[in-house]
């Protein structure tokens, strides 16, 4: 089943898809890099659309975002494929493989998608799992949907995407977590097959835009544990308005292609985290550890406990606006 894509161009040699910053040309019959667009008789089509790959009813905190809707229930949706090659992908059943072979069960469109998270109660649709920028079609077009419903939109995404279809995307965009996987260009391409430079342009996009942002870095031994440049990306995120903005440093265990990478210690994520508030980062949290103080939102004004969760659950929340109770401090999020 295909549907028109959008964001391509028609050239002398072939198409061109716009969407994201590989600018894949593609041949008749070939497929992007993303395995989801493909170049049927000179028009871009996605296989992507309708072919709802997994769903799931999330707390919002397992995005993690942990500055919006404190304990609220999200639907996660997801189709197959990936414009990365991550090689510590976590859901490489899913992100490394095309949207083939789908059962008639397995497919849902924007209208069911919406009705689906109503009927749970759930109080936004969050696309995730894999990359939803190959599924871009079918994310704007149920964000749409979403927002005409009341339902909040959240993108879990890795910024792999060009400036002009994410303003189109941004209207309906309400929370955003990108995954900053290295802060060091080599490694990033290594590592992920992409380039760092349009993950930060889209960064800076979205703040400008004011869509609510939480960033992520996994703690990967030898690839991105290293110190120097978890400063240098730390003091970027200070010096380019990401003060406010939680940074949760997670840690990684051995999956997919880096099977023999041993787990990331658990002092290396705290110096990391220590390394953030050292530079002015007023929020940050560390994530995949056993239960651990940098789970509770302090005030960074006054100090005090304002939301406390042990891992993604969410046990006390005394926020029920942007303002400490305690010192009258204005907290940065969304918490209603």
């Amino acid at each position: 089943m295909t549907h028109p894509a959008t964001w391509w161009k028609t050239e002398a040699s072939g198409v061109r898809c716009l969407l994201c910053p590989h600018f894949c040309l593609l041949q008749p019959n070939e497929t992007g890099i993303c395995r989801t667009r493909q170049n049927l008789n000179n028009e871009l089509v996605t296989h992507a659309y309708h072919q709802v790959a997994a769903w799931h009813i999330d707390p919002v905190e397992k995005k993690p975002l942990f500055h919006f809707l404190p304990g609220s229930q999200t639907l996660s949706i997801a189709t197959r494929g990936c414009n990365l090659r991550c090689l510590n992908c976590q859901n490489a059943d899913l992100s490394q493989v095309a949207p083939s072979g789908f059962r008639p069960e397995q497919t849902m469109t924007p209208a069911q998608i919406v009705e689906m998270a109503q009927k749970i109660g759930c109080s936004s649709i969050s696309y995730t799992y894999t990359e939803p920028t190959v599924y871009y079609e079918l994310m704007l077009d149920t964000a749409r949907l979403a927002r005409k419903a009341g339902l909040k939109n959240i993108m879990v995404s890795s910024g792999y995407i060009n400036p002009q279809p994410l303003k189109e995307l941004i209207p309906y965009l309400d929370a955003a977590n990108i995954d900053l996987k290295s802060f060091v260009a080599d490694t990033y391409e290594k590592l992920c097959s992409a380039r760092l430079q349009p993950v930060l342009k889209t960064l800076q996009l979205l703040l400008k835009e004011k869509v609510w942002l939480e960033i992520t870095n996994l703690i990967i031994p030898g690839w991105t544990d290293d110190l120097d440049a978890i400063k240098k990306m730390c003091a970027w995120l200070a010096d380019n308005g990401f003060s406010h903005t939680p940074l949760h440093f997670s840690r990684f265990f051995p999956t997919h292609q880096l099977l023999g990478v041993p787990p990331t210690a658990v002092k290396a994520v705290e110096e990391a985290a220590q390394t953030a508030k050292d530079a002015n980062i007023h929020y940050v949290y560390t994530g995949n550890l056993p239960i651990h103080h940098r789970e509770i939102t302090l005030c960074h004004h006054c100090g005090e406990p304002l939301i406390n969760r042990m891992g993604n659950r969410l046990i006390t929340c005394r926020l029920t606006t942007n303002i400490c109770p305690d010192c009258q401090q204005f907290i940065p999020g969304v918490f209603n």
